[in-house]
C-alpha cells in the first residue's frame, strides 16, 4: 500500500525467491495475494504471473558469499577482498554492493553461484515503467523484512538448498546476519535455537518470521517452540 494525499492506493507487487533447485513467488495487489510454493526451473517458461508487470518486483537469489560491513569500515574499492575474508569466491565472481542505511552498513555479495535462472527471471519480470529489478540477495531481504517487524524480538529465516538465512535483532539492534550450512529441517532448527540461547531469546514470547515455503511439519515443529510462525 502507498498513500498519495488522503488516498490508499495498492500496488501490484511480486516477490520471487531463487535458489539452485528452483524458484517460488508471492504476487500481492489490487486482486488479492497469493504464493506459489517451490516450482522446478522447468516451469519458469509457462509461469502465467511472470508474463505481466508489476509496480514492484523483488528478485532475491539464495547466495552464500555474502558479508555484511558498517559503514565506517567499507570501502567500495576493497570490496572483493572484505567479502573473500569471509567467503570464498573465485577471481572470475562477480562483486556486488547495497547498503543496508536501516543498520548503518553495506552488504558486500557475488551472485556467482552457478545458475542462470535468476538472469532468466530478471530479463523475464519488468516493472511497470519497462526497468529491470536487480537481483540481490536473500539475505537483503531478510533484513529489510527485519526492519518492517513491530516485534521486540525479531528472528527472520528462509530455507533452501541445504542452507539456513537468518538474522535476529532487538528493537533496533542487530545481532545475527549469516547463512548455516543445514542438509536438513532438523539441523536448520539446531542453529535457529542455538542462536536464540547465544543472544538470550526465549522463543516462548517470539514469533519466527519465514520467507520461504514451509511443509506442514517444519511449522509444527516450529510451533512446539515459538509462540507463533508466520510466512510471509
Amino acid at each position: 500500500m502507498t498513500t498519495v494525499g488522503n488516498t490508499v492506493k495498492s500496488i501490484d507487487r511480486i516477490s520471487i525467491q531463487v535458489a539452485l533447485s528452483g524458484y517460488s513467488f508471492k504476487v500481492s495487489g489490487r486482486n488479492g495475494s497469493m504464493s506459489s510454493g517451490w516450482l522446478t526451473a522447468d516451469k519458469v517458461f509457462t509461469t502465467a504471473e511472470f508474463q505481466k508487470r508489476y509496480d514492484s518486483v523483488d528478485i532475491s537469489l539464495f547466495t552464500h558469499k555474502v558479508g555484511l560491513f558498517p559503514f565506517p569500515f567499507f570501502r567500495e574499492q576493497e570490496a572483493r577482498r572484505l567479502l573473500s575474508e569471509v567467503a570464498i569466491i573465485a577471481d572470475t565472481d562477480s562483486v556486488g554492493t547495497v547498503k543496508i542505511p536501516e543498520f548503518g552498513a553495506v552488504m558486500v555479495y557475488s551472485n556467482s553461484i552457478g545458475e542462470t535462472l535468476s538472469k532468466v527471471i530478471s530479463g523475464t519480470v519488468f516493472r511497470t515503467d519497462g526497468y529491470m529489478s536487480a537481483v540481490l540477495p536473500e539475505q537483503y531481504f531478510i533484513l529489510r523484512t527485519l526492519s518492517d517487524i513491530e516485534d521486540y524480538n525479531k528472528i527472520v529465516a528462509s530455507y533452501a538448498d541445504g542452507r539456513l538465512y537468518m538474522a535476529v535483532a532487538q528493537g533496533k539492534s542487530l545481532l545475527l546476519c549469516n547463512s548455516f550450512e543445514a542438509q536438513d529441517f532438523t539441523t536448520a532448527e539446531y542453529f535457529i535455537f542455538r542462536a536464540m540461547k547465544k543472544f538470550q531469546l526465549n522463543p516462548e514470547v517470539s514469533s519466527i518470521y519465514f520467507r520461504t515455503p514451509l511443509e506442514e511439519p517444519q511449522k509444527m515443529s516450529l510451533y512446539r517452540y515459538f509462540t507463533s510462525v508466520e510466512q510471509i
